[in-house]
């Protein structure tokens, strides 16, 4: 059995490990341990089983999983994984951290990592640290499983935040029409219609987000982890407004995915012991 120490309540770990599983293409029982309220869509989740646990580090220890994936947070979101079931094989997913604001978090004793797999540049003393408690560490390149395309006329806002950052994303989206001096149809896909939301600006509830169709002139996204890679191939359409996170740097990742050379986790030689 695989399971997915997914703690966070976003969309975000969720869309990577439906991407890490397909990539890898790793199959039968898994059981992911989130909090996340999207865990509830099956668009998202189907084929899982989902657990919210409150003592997540006793959920795992019972479940005495063959594989353990722990996604983002090497010791989990608080510094909480502070042991892992004997026998266990642990594989890492390493993403770009704020490591600065992470590191205080981390508890005397971390776990080690039989892989890590790291999706994108880390800051130096983040992948320092990942190499001394991994045994083997590479880059890896995900692919999300196949789906429809999203077409709509004009431009498409993609965010599933909350409500005050999809207006804010809105507004950037239209600054920049204005600015261009062009009238482009809007639409926002997004789990829900946030209230305030502009008149003139459609909305859909689309899962996946991606890829866009055709008609698509122009991406407006905020620069988290999922949106950056997967409209990497649509770039000279992207734009991205960055947001604060306690523990994501987004504005490096809108800074490095403007510079093709920057954003490569090619660059990150695979080490084994």
């Amino acid at each position: 059995m695989i399971v997915c120490y997914a703690r966070g309540g976003g969309l975000g770990h969720l869309t990577r490990l439906r991407a890490v599983l397909h990539t890898l293409g790793w199959g039968g029982e898994v059981t992911v341990l989130s909090g996340s309220p999207f865990a509830a869509d099956a668009r998202i989740a189907g084929g899982w089983r989902v657990l919210a646990p409150s003592d997540p580090v006793r959920t795992l220890a019972e479940l005495e999983p063959d594989e353990l994936i722990v996604d983002a947070f090497p010791a989990g979101l608080k510094g909480e994984l502070t042991a892992v079931p004997a026998g266990t094989r642990v594989t890492h997913l390493a993403r770009l951290l704020r490591w600065d604001a992470y590191l205080p978090l981390l508890p005397a004793v971390p776990p080690r990592f039989d892989r890590t797999f790291v999706l994108e540049p880390l800051d130096p003393a983040h992948g320092s640290y990942l190499r001394s408690v991994s045994d083997e560490i590479a880059p890896l390149d995900l692919t999300d499983p196949p789906s429809a395309p999203i077409d709509v006329d004009g431009w498409l806002i993609v965010h599933g935040g909350p409500d005050a950052e999809i207006r804010e994303l809105v507004a950037y989206a239209r600054d920049m029409a204005a600015l261009e001096g062009v009238r482009p149809p809007m639409t926002l896909v997004s789990p829900r219609r946030p209230d305030g939301l502009p008149a003139g600006i459609a909305h859909r509830d689309a899962y996946p987000a991606c890829p866009p169709g055709p008609r698509v002139e122009r991406i407006v996204t905020a620069a988290g982890f999922n949106a950056v890679r997967q409209f990497a191939p649509w770039r000279d359409r992207h734009r991205m407004l960055p947001f604060p996170r306690a523990l994501d740097d987004q504005f490096t990742r809108a800074k490095r995915a403007r510079d093709p050379a920057l954003g490569s986790t090619s660059r990150f030689r695979s080490t084994s012991r």
